[in-house]
């Protein structure tokens, strides 16, 4: 049988971790885009973690589970401040990965690279680095290779694979 495993490049664990979310941003670049649930709660602290280390945050919310036109408009904002980060806040989505998928800078429309109701073609340029901090136990969906994103006109979700999403950093802690 063959088995493989590939998760985040750092994962980091125990009390206070979320005040290295700045640092580890500030090594991907200057400009983030914060994706949030609906309500943005608790990214207060990541929003001035980040203006700590001089990283320009743009916060960009969806609503409930994370739909196709929800990430193509996230990506479009990523795409329009030249995001060189994406930090994902979980707030409330604890199964999924609320982040731009696919990469700002892959080419083509974002259904060819979608199961089900794309054409599923392999993404071939890496996503922006992306931190992810869930702030509900769930799944750890968000240290996978893998989104799904809910498609409302045709009520099915649907997957978005590669190992080119896996997050570069993990906070397990708020605090």
């Amino acid at each position: 049988m063959r088995f493989e495993f590939a998760t985040a490049n750092r994962i980091v664990f125990g009390p206070g971790t979320l005040r290295e979310a700045g640092a580890a941003a500030r090594e991907f670049g200057r400009r983030a885009l914060v994706v949030t649930g609906r309500a943005g709660r608790h990214s207060e602290q990541l929003l001035d973690l980040l203006a700590a280390e001089g990283v320009a945050a743009t916060v960009f919310a969806i609503a409930g589970e994370p739909t196709i036109d929800g990430v193509i408009a996230a990506t479009g904002a990523a795409r329009a401040i030249a995001a060189i980060s994406s930090s994902a806040w979980a707030a409330g989505v604890p199964s999924t990965r609320p982040r731009p998928s696919p990469p700002a800078d892959q080419s083509g429309d974002p259904l060819d690279y979608l199961e089900v109701v794309g054409r599923g073609l392999p993404l071939t340029k890496p996503a922006a680095p992306c931190i992810t901090i869930p702030t509900t136990a769930g799944t750890g969906a968000e240290v996978t290779r893998n989104a799904v994103l809910t498609s409302p006109d045709r009520q099915v979700k649907v997957s978005l694979r590669s190992p080119l999403l896996l997050p570069a950093w993990r906070s397990s802690t708020l605090n």
